[in-house]
């Protein structure tokens, strides 16, 4: 593999354009050849609160940049290991965002998901709010059966309220109801909710697990992995609150008592080792709540390590 330092060029990491990690970007949509693909949702119509999830994508796209310093690869001394190394992976831009309008919005996100799949790549989505989900779920009705696993402050199970079937309370709901997801594993759902108690039951009644951070900890990183089914096709949704907003204050809900980021990393190792993942969305980054940029820079690390972590296992499994 060809890196910068190669080319004649040092490239550091607040030189050129902010694709995430910088990555090659493809315009092209019937074009994408690659391991991983990544694709932008800056739509945050369907918010609650505070609005601003719809920078998320660029605030991602640029603390992504932190690293990508050009050489082989990232070396993690504790798994004596080196990720990302020889991963096709590109930047595919944004789906095309039409302002007050959610369905053809969610439509366009959906399609930019349906062209990933296609390409055989991993499709891993920048939000925008925790609604673009939605269309993310819907693209993988052709696919696969798929296992939803959710990091979360909220349960997002919101069936209807005053009309409203497609915001950012309602992706869980929406998800639950397609017939190609054949269960949820929600964690970190905690506090005050946007969901009624009438909510959590229907989660429940329509296989949902749920585990509240402390659950989630009493329990440990083992005895929750073997929660979920093990050998299935998982579908990773992650909101940013789900994170203690000690460490990810730049989101639109905020909700103390939240996961740590060692946790998380320790919990996605062991989902990918467990089963497969087969998409990843990582949503509600609102950069100006973000004074020091330390939540993007959570989201782009956080990621990172999801798609070295899924890389690596398929090398493993790779013929030689």
């Amino acid at each position: 593999m060809t890196h910068g330092y190669e080319q004649g060029r040092l490239n550091l990491p607040f030189v050129g354009i902010c694709t995430f990690g910088k990555s090659p970007y493809i315009e092209d949509w019937d074009a994408i050849e690659a391991d991983v693909a990544i694709m932008g949702a800056p739509f945050d119509a369907g918010t609650q609160w505070r609005a601003g999830a719809r920078f998320g994508p660029r605030g991602i796209r640029e603390a992504s940049t932190l690293f990508s310093f050009g050489h082989a690869g990232a070396y993690d001394h504790e798994d004596d290991e080196t990720y990302l190394d020889d991963v096709r992976m590109v930047d595919i831009g944004d789906a095309d965002i039409i302002h007050t309008d959610t369905e053809q919005s969610h439509a366009n996100i959906e399609s930019g998901v349906r062209k990933i799949l296609t390409a055989g790549a991993l499709p891993v989505v920048l939000g925008g709010d925790h609604s673009i989900n939605i269309p993310c779920i819907r693209a993988f009705s052709d696919q696969a059966p798929i296992h939803l696993v959710q990091l979360d402050a909220h349960l997002d199970f919101v069936d209807e309220r005053h009309g409203v079937r497609h915001g950012h309370g309602n992706p869980m709901r929406r998800a639950a109801e397609q017939a190609h997801v054949t269960g949820l594993s929600q964690f970190g759902i905690r506090n005050v909710s946007s969901t009624a108690k009438e909510g959590y039951d229907s989660a429940r009644a329509m296989g949902s697990d749920v585990l509240s951070v402390r659950q989630f900890r009493a329990l440990g990183t083992d005895d929750v992995i073997a929660r979920i089914p093990e050998g299935a096709n998982y579908y990773l949704t992650i909101d940013i609150d789900g994170f203690d907003p000690s460490i990810a204050p730049g989101t639109g809900t905020p909700s103390h008592g939240g996961f740590l980021y060692y946790e998380i990393l320790e919990f996605i190792a062991a989902l990918s080792a467990r089963g497969t993942i087969v998409g990843i969305d990582l949503v509600e980054v609102s950069p100006d709540h973000d004074p020091a940029g330390v939540t993007s820079i959570l989201a782009a690390q956080v990621l990172l390590n999801t798609i070295g972590r899924i890389t690596s296992k398929t090398r493993r499994q790779e013929p030689s």
